[in-house]
């Protein structure tokens, strides 16, 4: 039974309204004034709560301001319940962080359509989606239920693909993001010089292309091939902008779980920017450890080719071998009898990695 906070300090309003809530199956707690009703919200942890704007000993913008600093309901949807109907008052309500406003007097489904609503938004935020085809397809579904759409592709099979497949080139038509369920893709650009700037090495749980399908031309930005055997889901770009523009609650749960790697992207780019040769080796060598690209045992991971890994760092790759035959010679990294990347002082990396 969900939790409903009712702060209300008319006593007809808050009997009334508290009655129409019981009603309703909601467990209700009830307070007379704003200072109260922080005081109550801190005991029972409402799901949500109604507040009033104008009280005594505390207002409705006190109680949201005083919730919105304590870490236990900064998250706890809330709505302003007042007589009031002055479009500034709503703006100061909405600038505090209100996630609705009902102005007095209210009909009995105009209340539980915004509470529904509210508590309905709350629960797709907070839900966590793990990196899978399956809870994929289950965000798509609860997305596309949220949208009320049913155009949304749902329950695409993966699509298999060997290693050194192109998975796109750069200037095609962007027409769809890929997630990773398995296997290695390696994403770069070309130079004029003819050379390849590796922008990243995907794996399991991370998509690729987003980026251009964001951008003005609708075309890739960059080029994807298969390192290793894969498994891979694509989301039409229909789909795609759907997800992103048509209901800002969606939207934000979706760039949410596309986001990661974009992080990963701009942090590489300013390493590029201002750290040394020898930091950013450092740092792209844990990068592919915690990926599961390079291990610290013999005989395991994929290894990665000496120009790829150079392009990584953004270095030319006789500069790149150099580096990392220092951190050889410093027993920091060795090698097995495939070329593979073994690395041995994973802390004395990070010490590099992290400029000190």
């Amino acid at each position: 039974m969900k939790k409903i906070l009712l702060i209300e300090d008319n006593e007809d309003v808050r009997e009334n309204t508290a009655d129409i809530l019981a009603l309703a199956h909601y467990q209700v707690e009830m307070a007379e004034n704003g200072k109260i009703g922080v005081e109550k919200a801190k005991q029972f942890h409402p799901d949500i709560v109604v507040c009033d704007i104008m009280m005594p000993e505390m207002d409705g913008y006190g109680v949201l301001e005083q919730l919105s600093k304590n870490s236990a309901t900064a998250s706890t949807p809330f709505i302003f319940l007042t007589a009031k109907t002055d479009r500034a008052d709503m703006r100061t309500g909405m600038n505090l962080g209100a996630d609705d406003y009902l102005t007095k007097p209210f009909d009995e489904k105009e209340l539980l359509e915004a509470i529904s609503s509210r508590l309905r938004k709350n629960e797709f935020l907070k839900k966590e989606f793990a990196k899978n085809v399956k809870d994929l397809n289950v965000f798509l579904e609860e997305a596309s239920q949220y949208m009320d759409l049913e155009s949304l592709s749902k329950g695409q099979a993966l699509k298999k693909y060997d290693k050194k497949d192109m998975l796109y080139w750069e200037g095609d038509t962007a027409h769809s993001m890929f997630f990773v369920e398995s296997g290695r893709v390696k994403t770069y650009k070309g130079t004029e010089s003819g050379k390849e700037f590796v922008s990243g090495i995907c794996g399991p749980g991370e998509f690729i292309g987003q980026l251009s399908l964001l951008g003005p031309k609708g075309t890739y930005i960059d080029n994807a091939v298969v390192l290793e055997d894969a498994e891979l889901y694509a989301i039409p770009k229909r789909d795609f902008t759907k997800l992103l523009n048509e209901n800002h609650t969606v939207s934000q749960k979706f760039i949410e779980m596309i986001s990661n790697n974009l992080i990963e992207v701009q942090a590489q780019l300013v390493g590029m920017a201002f750290a040394s040769v020898r930091q950013r080796a450092a740092k792209t060598l844990l990068d592919l450890y915690d990926k599961g690209i390079i291990k610290d045992y013999a005989s395991e991971g994929m290894g990665i080719p000496r120009e790829d890994f150079a392009g990584l760092i953004g270095t030319a790759t006789e500069t790149a071998i150099r580096t990392l035959s220092d951190f050889k010679e410093e027993g920091l990294i060795t090698t097995d009898s495939g070329r593979r990347i073994i690395i041995l002082k994973k802390e004395e990396l990070q010490s590099i990695a992290d400029f000190r």
